[in-house]
């Protein structure tokens, strides 16, 4: 489903701040898979994303998608094909239209928008049995803010607003670190719920080696812009975070730097 080829990506090239991000990465993702993605600061999971979603172009390599070439698709082409939820919550969402207008922005992306009655009735029942599925009562809030909502139903909303028209790949960039404990485990419950009952092809960005391990039925490692371990099946499922921190420390030769992710 996504194959990346020889990335490379460099940032204020031939200045005093030119920083290598990306160095030489190739990911292949088949239709399905579910994949958590750890690393300390720096080590590129964030660019990572960007580049497949758009932002970015790499300097050199390739990215197919679904057996098409985007690496030069401007990121509004590639909205139709992808979804997409950030670390914070405000993002994902308009904060001043109600919940099923939100809702209506994501079922109609990459389609044609006409000048007819915006939400119509037939519609309003699928985002009623699609909110009740996140069990968060949203259902009887379609005409709520989207900016009176608590991070986590924001969060919760994004995620199904992301997954609404069953995008090629789901990108998840760290999308629980701004929420509490516990509102972060529901909405990576409802991540696994959505992921599976749609069998979405996901790329999760974490800084929480628990959470890599887990969910989805594959890891990687990053450091320095590429990757240095792969595991997934039963190997990956028999990880504990002691083994995470050991193989990190013996590729970078040091111990692990990031305090988020020990804390973690």
């Amino acid at each position: 489903m996504l194959k990346l080829n020889d990335i490379y990506k460099t940032f204020n090239q031939n200045t005093v701040n030119e920083k290598r991000v990306i160095n030489g990465l190739s990911l292949h993702l088949r239709k399905g898979d579910f994949v958590t993605v750890i690393g300390g600061n720096g080590a590129g999971k964030s660019t990572m994303l960007n580049l497949i979603a758009g932002v970015y172009p790499p300097d050199s390599g390739n990215i197919l998608l679904d057996g098409e070439p985007i690496t030069h698709l401007p990121e509004y082409k590639r909205a139709k094909y992808l979804g997409r939820v950030f670390q914070d919550p405000m993002m994902g969402t308009a904060a001043n239209m109600e919940i099923q207008e939100n809702l209506a922005l994501a079922y109609r992306r990459g389609k044609n928008r006409g000048l007819r009655w915006g939400i119509t009735n037939k519609e309003k029942q699928i985002y009623t049995e699609k909110l009740k599925s996140l069990d968060l009562g949203l259902e009887t809030r379609m005409s709520t803010k989207v900016g009176l909502l608590s991070g986590g139903q924001r969060q919760a909303l994004t995620l199904l607003m992301a997954a609404l028209q069953q995008p090629k790949l789901l990108l998840l960039d760290e999308h629980t670190a701004a929420l509490d404990p516990k509102t972060a485990d529901r909405v990576l419950e409802l991540t696994q719920q959505i992921v599976t009952a749609n069998n979405l092809t996901t790329l999760m960005v974490t800084h929480n080696m628990k959470q890599a391990i887990l969910y989805g039925n594959r890891l990687i490692m990053m450091y320095e812009g590429n990757i240095i371990y792969d595991v997934s099946g039963e190997e990956k499922s028999s990880l504990k975070v002691a083994d995470l921190l050991q193989k990190f420390e013996s590729v970078s030769k040091g111990s692990f730097a990031n305090d988020r992710m020990i804390l973690s």
